[in-house]
């Protein structure tokens, strides 16, 4: 299937040896602790059509169109982790870290190209492509080298949340570059203003229909119909983004972030998981089956100039951008040397420059080269970093480590500091853009959907039910963007304290009111003249302020409720299901995954407390929750444990599920299970025994699941069942132990002699 302006079109495609060699290589590179993404690129360069050592898919054009699902699936996924709650809470220096870093890896990336005499669109992308990290790459690096929880990381993460987004509007600029080929100032910022205009309606509309949608249908819904449900959603977006002239990748990403703030986001992420899985390996073996080897020996040079670029440009570059955000030295320098490579956003923003035919086709396989050398170099990087630091510091004058620890004291003491005005400013400006997005789609609705069919029912005569109708839904938002007040304590302490203030906020109120009459005017417009657009503005703020101004308020705090709901419900869920630690101690959840150790044991059996010194709140299973679970509760796959204890006894803990492997061959084969039967004899010691005391369980370790007694089967048989002579007994157990315990009842173990 693929989406191409809102269109779908089918297609067969059966590459088997592409999926055999991609599950080969995804088993090699998981056991020697390597990226998959490295694995499943060589895959798809060796089954590829540039090499023929295995059965090669030459179908270039159904690879691209799985490449293009991938990326939906992925981003998809991608927003699922993201959340814009993430950003809000984006610090104001991590911020400025990563804008630093991307402009100036953008800046030279582009002079790089330029000096390579590469075209201008090639310099440019290859800009975008080395301005973005490896969200994944970093994360699997800082597990494996016991980094994730120290303060640099946090860093690492807030810049990495800033690059998806930024990532986004790359792809909305590169596409409009792409398409007018040519630098129109204007027609960049129309494209910025229409993805902020379109991301608050997506953003603010999902957020009060979804989350409803969701709970209101919640017992209706198992797994599988919440699965399809959540890919529907995916390509709903997909749909509407490609019909406003955006990227498929852009709305599959926005429907993630959107049902990131709902509260089964988790469970959402948790069944996308192996769908995400599955695209993820398609689109990375895509980028490998596009890359042709002999670019790679013909561009060697520029492979190697642009590799010592990213490694160090990057490391230079992140680094003064934490720097300039108020970080102290260490941590700008364990900073910069996490996020020196590129990765999931790169491959998208170098696949977008092949899809939209504006890059040359050197440009893909170099930017790929890179991203697999600097995946390796990344870990060894991270692990040694503090050495590095402490290398540096020794080199550096004593005189400038005292100047930039002096300006990192002072500029996080800055970021603190922040007065009413800068408050009350803030605000009113999220006020005023919110309001003023919701008031423009409104009107946007209607002259494009809600007029054409009132004009059809009524024989082309609908203006004035249209504006009527179109006031009735303005009016609440009207009134909030003109007449609500907003912060009402700092305003009056701004107030109280006469001076140039009273006098800005007058003009600040003043220009809300202008605002709302404009967007009232701009309805009328429309459909009337300019002349009546403003004297009807100007009468319908004001009966809003005189008349409806109560009633308004009450509509307006019903509909805010709803959505302010929806936004924290999830947070006050977990709010709610916390459990208040005491001193040091935190509470932190853990997967517990099929393979550990644990699994099938009572908390009990496993003495968590004895041996870690910590203790489990709650067991999540599905929808059920156990707070707090019972001694002898037992832990099985896919369960979520929420764990309270300290720092150190969580990390030690966390070792019994991170050092847990998936079961090998070897270990498979002496774990086979199978079926085996024996008859009771009279002499037997189990006859006239019961199940549950002939030891069954506990000699052999394999279960009855069935007896056949005087011809009539009993299937699962009850434990107080009597073995009688003639009872044909089936068994299910470890094919070697059963072996074992039916020589023994042939012997003298179980049978009388």
């Amino acid at each position: 299937m693929r989406i191409t302006n809102g269109s779908f079109t089918s297609f067969n495609f059966r590459p088997r040896a592409h999926i055999n060699c991609s599950r080969y290589y995804y088993a090699y590179f998981q056991k020697i602790k390597q990226p998959l993404v490295l694995g499943y690129i060589l895959a798809g360069l060796l089954v590829g059509p540039h090499i023929s050592l295995f059965p090669t898919v030459a179908d270039e054009e159904a690879v691209k169109v799985w490449s293009e699902i991938g990326v939906i699936i992925l981003l998809f996924t991608l927003g699922l982790e993201f959340s814009f709650k993430k950003l809000a809470k984006v610090g104001g220096s991590v911020s400025i870290a990563a804008i630093v870093e991307i402009v100036i890896m953008i800046v030279v990336g582009f002079i790089t190209g330029q000096l390579l005499s590469w075209s201008l669109m090639d310099s440019i992308f290859l800009g975008a492509i080395l301005s973005m990290s490896s969200t994944t790459i970093i994360i699997r690096a800082f597990e494996e080298v016991g980094a994730r929880t120290q303060k640099f990381a946090t860093l690492v993460f807030g810049i990495l949340i800033v690059e998806d987004l930024v990532a986004i509007l790359l792809m909305v600029l590169l596409s409009t570059l792409a398409v007018s080929r040519e630098f129109v100032g204007s027609e960049l910022f129309i494209q910025i203003l229409k993805l902020i205009f379109f991301l608050i309606v997506w953003f603010i509309g999902g957020i009060f229909f979804i989350p409803t949608f969701l709970k209101k249908t919640r017992k209706l819904m198992n797994d599988e119909m919440l699965l399809i449900i959540s890919i529907a959603m995916c390509l709903l977006m997909v749909m509407f983004a490609v019909q406003v002239g955006f990227s498929a990748a852009l709305g599959a990403f926005i429907m993630g972030s959107i049902l990131a703030e709902t509260v089964q986001a988790e469970k959402i992420e948790h069944l996308t998981k192996p769908v995400k899985n599955l695209f993820a390996a398609v689109f990375f073996v895509s980028v490998g089956m596009m890359l042709d080897p002999q670019i790679l020996v013909d561009y060697a040079v520029p492979v190697l100039i642009i590799t010592l670029i990213t490694i160090f440009g990057k490391f230079i570059a992140s680094a003064i951008g934490v720097l300039l955000g108020g970080q102290p030295l260490k941590h700008s320098i364990q900073a910069g040397l996490s996020l020196a490579q590129i990765g999931e956003f790169s491959f998208i923003i170098a696949s977008l420059g092949v899809t939209l035919k504006v890059t040359s086709g050197f440009l893909y396989p170099i930017a790929v080269a890179a991203s697999i050398v600097t995946t390796l170099t990344t870990p060894f990087l991270i692990k040694h970093s503090e050495v590095i630091y402490n290398m540096l510091e020794k080199k550096l004058p004593e005189k400038w480590v005292n100047r930039l620890n002096r300006y990192s004291v002072g500029a996080q003491q800055l970021s603190s500091a922040s007065s009413d005005w800068k408050i009350l400013l803030r605000a009113y400006g999220i006020n005023t853009l919110i309001h003023t997005v919701i008031l423009v789609a409104i009107v946007l609705l209607s002259s494009n959907f809600l007029y054409p069919l009132i004009s059809e029912w009524t024989n082309g005569s609908g203006e004035i039910i249209t504006v009527f109708v179109t006031l009735l839904f303005m009016f609440p938002f009207i009134w909030a963007l003109a007449v609500r007040r907003i912060k009402r304590e700092t305003y009056m302490r701004i107030w109280i304290n006469k001076g140039v203030r009273r006098v800005q906020l007058v003009i600040v109120d003043f220009l809300r009111v202008a605002i709302a009459i404009f967007l009232v005017g701009f309805l009328f417009q429309i459909f009337f003249s300019p002349l009546v657009a403003f004297i009807v503005g100007v009468l319908t703020i004001a009966t809003a302020v005189i008349i409806f101004s109560r009633n308004l308020q009450r509509l307006y705090e019903r509909v805010e409720h709803r959505f302010l709901s929806n936004l924290n419900e999830r947070e006050e869920q977990k709010a709610m299901r916390s459990v208040m630690a005491p001193w040091d101690m935190h509470m932190t959840d853990f997967d517990v995954v099929p393979e550990t150790s644990c699994i099938g044991k009572s908390l009990e059996e496993l003495s968590f407390r004895e041996q870690y010194g910590i203790n489990i709140a709650m067991i999540e299973r599905g929808s059920h929750v156990i707070a707090p679970p019972s001694r002898n509760e037992r832990l099985y796959p896919g369960d979520k444990i929420s764990v309270i204890g300290t720092d150190e006894q969580l990390n030690k803990f966390k070792e019994l599920f991170e050092n847990a492997e998936p079961a090998t061959e070897e270990d498979d084969a002496a774990k086979e299970i199978g079926l085996q039967t024996f008859t009771v004899t009279k002499h037997s010691l189990l006859n006239q025994q019961s199940l549950r005391n002939s030891g069954i369980r506990e000699i052999a370790h394999a279960l009855v699941v069935g007896i056949e007694k005087n011809g009539q089967r009993i299937p699962n048989p009850a434990s107080n069942t009597i073995f009688e002579e003639g009872d044909i007994v089936w068994l299910v157990g470890n094919n070697h132990q059963l072996k074992t315990f039916l020589k023994g009842k042939k012997s003298n173990s179980l049978d009388k002699k």
